[in-house]
């Protein structure tokens, strides 16, 4: 149970969604292609979103990092609403895990929130030493104010699922959060919900395999994941492995409701291209089921004789109506309705690029929902060479940014023309009524055209948070929800 204060954040999620101010910056992640030049770095975008300034749908900033090759993939805060009730924090740090070094960037944005910059590097010996861990992913603050972040592996490259902790003042890594001995086969994400007393991760793959690109080889050799994990938020131990199948192949985002009572959540599952409800059973364990499946689609011209739709971010909406996921490879955007959260219903869907649109090498053969392959996507007459991925959502729903790097070997293998010519970033206008999605035309952030060469752009952050970064705790007004 956290008090109502006047900490970083919001009370409840309603009152995020309802209260919050409407998104006028976005920080997105951006790492270098593969192919481009070993000395270039990566760097922090800072883009204009406020549609009533002169500087609006264009990079305003660059946070530049000084070390190459880091892969800067996620990003999280040093404090969120979990820290609502302590008047002492403040959102004025984001934590920037570098996937391919292990290195870890700390962002000062509360200085000069338009020109964020670096305040402190995590050097890899440093995570290495004091946690046996490497391949950082996801960042989240805790109500303690620390800050943990999940990793995917050890400093060789073996799959190793487990949780360093920074300390949330100094960002010195303090150790690891898991009990010795819990660590998993495999890492990726993490969402927790102390209400239940639970967190839940999720996993990817072998490191040493997954960042040299994907091989269906190394599915069938054990190399990737298809189980979720369950933990003690309390005591940090390793609780239960739920085993997905083929069908929960590499689930990699997962979410619970924003709820902070509730005790449901959804993962994707990207090989699966199928989205997993979990709950809890009246025995207090935990089961997961099976509650969207997106066919795979029978092609020509591709790798393999069916392409899968590969579920890459999954997004729930602040009041917890709407579902929203990424279709890498077939190029769709989806919105589901999920007031009824075991029977998700299909109210909005959208294509921008992918492997099958019309003209490419790629010719669809048997397809289960569409009659015809999607057009490419031109906007401002410039062509989009990627893929719906990563995805936010502004605070009242209204607004969905989109970018299309997933991991800068696998953009260059299913989709190499991105590498060539940089990612874009766009904006779809979202109807919160009766469901739908459109592309805005009036935005659009060219990735290409940076200064340096062309960039990767992946995930975003608002500086006052938003629904994948921030977690709430029951307080008097979240148990209104």
């Amino acid at each position: 149970m956290e008090c109502c204060g006047k900490g970083p954040g919001y009370p409840s999620p309603l009152d995020a969604m309802r209260n919050g101010p409407r998104e006028t910056l976005l920080y997105v992640t951006c790492p270098v292609p593969q192919g481009a030049s070993k000395t270039r770095s990566d760097y922090l975008a800072t883009v204009d979103v406020d549609p009533k300034s002169s500087t609006y749908s264009k990079v305003i900033h660059r946070c530049y990092f000084p070390n190459a090759q880091d892969e800067i993939h996620h990003s999280g805060w040093n404090s969120c609403s979990s820290c609502h009730g302590d008047p002492s924090k403040s959102r004025n740090r984001l934590i920037l895990p570098s996937v391919t070094s292990s290195r870890v960037y700390v962002v000062d944005t509360g200085t000069t929130p338009r020109a964020p910059r670096l305040n402190k590097s995590v050097e890899p010996v440093e995570v290495f030493e004091k946690t046996g861990l490497a391949f950082p992913h996801t960042s989240h603050c805790l109500g303690s104010g620390e800050v943990m972040i999940s990793c995917m592996g050890d400093p060789m490259g073996n799959g190793k699922g487990g949780f360093m902790l920074l300390d949330g003042e100094t960002f010195n890594v303090k150790g690891t959060w898991q009990q010795p001995g819990d660590e998993t086969r495999f890492g990726y994400d993490f969402w927790y919900q102390p209400y239940h007393n639970v967190m839940f991760s999720t996993e990817w793959g072998d490191p040493k395999c997954f960042t040299k690109g994907f091989s269906v080889d190394d599915v069938m050799n054990g190399r990737y994941g298809q189980s979720i994990h369950v933990w003690d938020w309390t005591t940090h131990k390793h609780l239960q492995t739920i085993d997905m199948g083929a069908e929960g192949a590499i689930p990699l985002e997962i979410r619970f409701l924003h709820n902070p009572s509730s005790p449901v959540g959804f993962v994707g599952c990207a090989l699966g291209t199928t989205v997993f409800r979990f709950t809890k059973n009246n025995n207090g364990s935990w089961f997961a089921e099976k509650v969207i499946d997106v066919p795979a689609k029978k092609v020509e011209g591709w790798a393999l004789p069916e392409m899968p739709g590969l579920i890459t971010d999954i997004l729930l909406s602040l009041d917890d109506r709407f579902l929203y996921f990424s279709n890498w490879l077939h190029g769709d955007i989806r919105q589901y309705d999920i007031t009824d959260t075991r029977n998700p219903r299909l109210v909005g869907q959208i294509f921008l690029g992918g492997s099958i649109v019309k003209g490419g090498g790629v010719r669809v053969t048997e397809d289960k929902e569409l009659k015809e392959q999607p057009e490419p996507l031109v906007i401002q007459g410039r062509r989009a060479y990627g893929s719906p991925q990563m995805l936010q959502l502004s605070l009242d729903g209204k607004r969905l940014y989109v970018t299309e790097s997933l991991f800068s070997t696998w953009d260059n293998q299913f989709y190499p023309d991105l590498s060539k010519h940089g990612s874009v970033l766009l904006q779809i206008d979202v109807d919160t009524e009766r469901g739908g999605l459109t592309l805005n035309r009036d935005f659009l952030v060219d990735f290409g055209k940076e200064p340096g060469g062309p960039m990767l752009a992946h995930e975003m952050r608002y500086p006052g948070g938003d629904c994948s970064s921030d977690i709430w705790l029951v307080n008097k007004q979240t148990a209104k929800f």
